[in-house]
């Protein structure tokens, strides 16, 4: 058979492509739910949000009460109990009672501050996704490449043989330059796929901090649906500043900075609360033996009050109220900056994915196609004597970087979209882990 249609041949039909088997693959999906399953910073959430609450319980409750027991006034040259009235055996108890509601306001803000805690894990587990379909999407782009190169690898295998065949019969027009140029550019796929495997192995490593020794296996594939158009704005809402607004003020981040003000609110209240006394209740009861000549003596009983006077609040109870206003403000501040973040942040990713939506219908509609047809002519001119075997290949190539620039921009795409799928997280309203679909498409529900 002529090289000519042998290069034909593999450039019209190519190789087969083998589907990996679903048990032996590792998908989206199942990467992700793994990932949060073991996340041990859930767990540690889950642990401080039970110690704030119970520490809320604690903080409501009255400290315990202080009982005494004393021998009093013993004489000394003695120590006989009933030789002196003032001998007395004492048994007490005390009561001290906090500040104003200060029991009240640290139970608050403890059950507050633990009430952050699901909104954290919320956030927790959206930034997890996020993270792990970044780095899933980045090993199948080095997988995916891998595939298109060897492909074409085969192709360039046998065109190097079918070369050296033309080359050696002397029946046809094929040059030792020809086989030079096509074993050059065999020995170059060669070098890219050295890259891209190691690429690759660094993409499962980075990714088995997640997924454990399932980073090894080889990824599921994303069926065609999953690179389709995403609704408006990711979430079927038009793209106004104020919609966009409004889910990142929804965002759990944001929620979880709110309880943490509100806490440090409450702690205001509570550094006020030191202007008020501390109350104190304590009653005493004690007992006198008979005197020497066994006449009976009267038992005593005390009771009394104690409390404090702030009455020099300079120094203490001022600045105690102006530290916790400051903490407050200071967090208000920081969820000022970290809203402002959020939405830079999606504004960027908006713009960037609506770029990245116009190469993607570039390279779909006209750059492929284009390259196909450069590839079909090249050959045909050289088939026709119009043209030489270098063009041809350099045409085949051409078409080969065409098609993993194509997936590399649909592998941003959809790693713009995972993104973007975080930046948009609402309280509640969407489950974790999300589906592939719902990273793929930017769905939320």
């Amino acid at each position: 058979m002529n090289i000519q249609w042998v290069f034909l041949l593999f450039l019209l039909v190519g190789l087969p492509v083998f589907a990996q088997s679903p048990a032996n693959t590792l998908s989206l999906d199942e990467a992700i739910a793994h990932a949060i399953a073991t996340d041990p910073w859930l767990n540690g959430s889950r642990h401080r949000e039970d110690a704030l609450t119970s520490e809320s319980i604690s903080a409501s409750t009255l400290p315990d009460p202080k009982v005494s027991l004393m021998a009093a006034n013993f004489p000394t040259d003695s120590f006989d109990i009933n030789q002196e009235p003032m001998t007395q055996l004492t048994v007490g108890v005390s009561q001290m009672f906090p500040r104003g509601d200060s029991l009240a306001l640290s139970s608050r803000q403890k059950q507050e501050l633990a009430e952050q805690e699901p909104l954290l894990r919320q956030n927790r587990q959206a930034k997890v996704a996020a993270t792990v379909s970044q780095l899933w999407l980045e090993a199948f782009r080095a997988q995916e490449s891998i595939r298109l190169i060897e492909r074409d690898r085969s192709l360039f295998e046998h065109l190097v043989d079918a070369t050296k065949a033309s080359y050696s019969s002397a029946l046809g027009r094929a040059r030792q330059q020809d086989i030079i140029r096509a074993q050059l550019e065999l020995t170059r796929l060669d070098d890219r796929l050295t890259v891209l495997r190691q690429q690759s192995e660094s993409a499962q490593q980075r990714l088995s901090e997640w997924v454990g020794g399932r980073a090894r296996l080889p990824l599921a594939q994303l069926v065609p649906s999953q690179y389709g158009d995403e609704p408006t704005s990711v979430g079927g809402q038009p793209d106004s500043d104020r919609w966009l607004y409004e889910q990142v003020n929804r965002h759990p981040l944001l929620l979880a900075l709110d309880q943490r003000i509100d806490a440090m609110e409450t702690g205001v209240e509570l550094a006020r609360q030191k202007y008020k006394p501390e109350w104190g209740l304590s009653a005493q009861y004690g007992y006198r033996d008979d005197d020497p000549m066994g006449r009976d003596r009267a038992d005593l009983f005390s009771v009394g009050v104690t409390f404090d006077l702030p009455l020099f609040t300079g120094k203490r109870q001022d600045k105690d109220v102006s530290a916790a206003t400051s903490r407050a403000e200071t967090l208000k501040t920081d969820k000022l900056l970290m809203a402002r973040k959020l939405m830079a942040d999606l504004d960027t990713a908006l713009v960037q994915l609506q770029r990245l939506n116009d190469r993607r219908a570039l390279y779909a509609g006209q750059l492929l196609p284009q390259m196909s047809e450069q590839a079909e002519a090249a050959l045909a001119a050289y088939n026709n004597d119009d043209g030489d075997f270098a063009e041809a290949v350099r045409a085949r190539i051409a078409e080969l970087n065409a098609k993993i620039d194509f997936l590399t921009i649909r592998i941003d795409r959809l790693k713009m979209i995972a993104e973007l799928n975080y930046l948009l997280s609402k309280n509640g309203s969407e489950p974790f882990p999300a589906t592939s679909r719902e990273h793929a498409e930017g769905l939320t529900p």
